[in-house]
């Protein structure tokens, strides 16, 4: 995925930092780091489970079209 426009129409509910690094653009791995060091800092909601980071597609698209109120907190499993 490259734009915010194909992650609108892909039927994916949740991202990955790979999906969403081009939109910054930003080095994926950058993007997991801070999802586990400081996941507010990133301004839109996370989910990290063991190693892997997910990124919830409406909050990730709300957080792109500045639209405020995220959906809960990181969350960690």
């Amino acid at each position: 995925m490259k734009t915010l426009e194909e992650i609108e129409r892909s039927s994916a509910e949740m991202l990955t930092p790979m999906d969403i690094a081009p939109i910054f653009p930003a080095n994926p791995q950058s993007i997991r780091l801070q999802a586990r060091e400081n996941p507010d800092a990133l301004g839109f909601p996370v989910i990290c489970i063991g190693s892997r980071v997910y990124i919830p597609k409406q909050g990730f698209i709300r957080f792109c079209k500045g639209q405020q109120g995220r959906e809960g907190e990181a969350s960690y499993v």
